[in-house]
């Protein structure tokens, strides 16, 4: 037991210095971190124009407003209500354009770091990955966009009865269909060569659960321990949000590792997995 252990420890520190992962994660994260001001943007914008003004007014700000200064929480506020009150055609088409470059660059970063894990070599002219990553960007944007929404606005659908709980549980399952479906895209799109589908689940399920219990615990952290009123919890919830972009980009890139080291496994005379842990026959 304890060799298998000290195998699995190596097995995966040899892949992080090999494979570069926490390099790639956080170049991966930091386009991440540029992205999130303009999708924040593009959230309250489609909010307001599909009329789910009351999301901000009934979840979101009473969770936001007890952790900041009274004078900072009226403040967002009044900024919120002003994308509320005005058209908001303009911004969505801003805010998507800007969001798409700057996903697109965390793509591309995925196509690096996926093609790393591989051990292939892009062969792929900018004239295929550029387009290939806005794609993939706008893809990515609307599973995104459309998990947060439907966790957030969909409570209001129902209130009371049988019906409300279908809602509660329905929409994390939607939330966790159009997360799979980004990982899915990323996956089989990103790397130059790609994999078989069938090498591809696993991964993805340890992506999905291990992505979900990181956003309980920062949901937690930002509305349980951290206070933004102090000049320290201001600054910790940019460490924080800081820190779990790159634990989630470190979650892909490792699920993207056991994905291929299951398909090595599955190749006769392949180490993969099974034989460096010490459980091959």
């Amino acid at each position: 037991m304890r060799a298998r252990a000290t195998r699995f420890v190596k097995l995966w520190i040899g892949l992080f210095n090999e494979h570069e992962l926490l390099d790639r994660a956080s170049a991966i994260s930091f386009a991440v971190l540029k992205a999130l001001v303009p999708l924040t943007l593009l959230g309250l914008a489609v909010l307001g124009a599909v009329g789910q003004r009351h999301v901000w007014k009934e979840t979101v700000f009473p969770a936001l407003r007890p952790h900041v200064q009274p004078a900072t929480a009226r403040a967002i506020d009044a900024a919120v209500e002003k994308i509320f009150s005005t058209d908001s055609t303009g911004l969505i088409v801003f805010a998507s354009i800007v969001a798409l470059w700057y996903i697109s660059g965390s793509v591309r970063g995925v196509m690096t770091a996926t093609n790393c894990i591989y051990e292939c070599e892009e062969t792929r002219s900018w004239k295929v990955r550029y387009p290939l990553s806005l794609a993939l960007a706008a893809a990515i944007a609307v599973c995104v966009v459309g998990s947060v929404l439907a966790v957030l606005a969909a409570p209001s659908l129902a209130t009371h009865g049988a019906l409300q709980v279908v809602v509660a549980i329905g929409r994390w399952v939607v939330a966790i269909v159009l997360l799979g479906l980004a990982v899915a895209l990323l996956v089989r799109y990103a790397p130059v060569e790609a994999r078989s589908t069938s090498w591809i689940t696993g991964g993805s399920v340890l992506v999905i659960l291990a992505w979900v219990a990181a956003s309980l615990i920062f949901k937690l952290l930002v509305t349980d321990v951290l206070n933004f009123k102090t000049a320290t919890g201001s600054l910790g919830v940019f460490l924080v949000l800081s820190g779990y972009v790159y634990t989630s980009s470190i979650i892909f890139l490792l699920g993207v590792e056991v994905d291929e080291l299951l398909r090595e496994d599955a190749k006769e005379g392949q180490r993969g997995m099974r034989a460096l842990l010490g459980l091959a026959r």
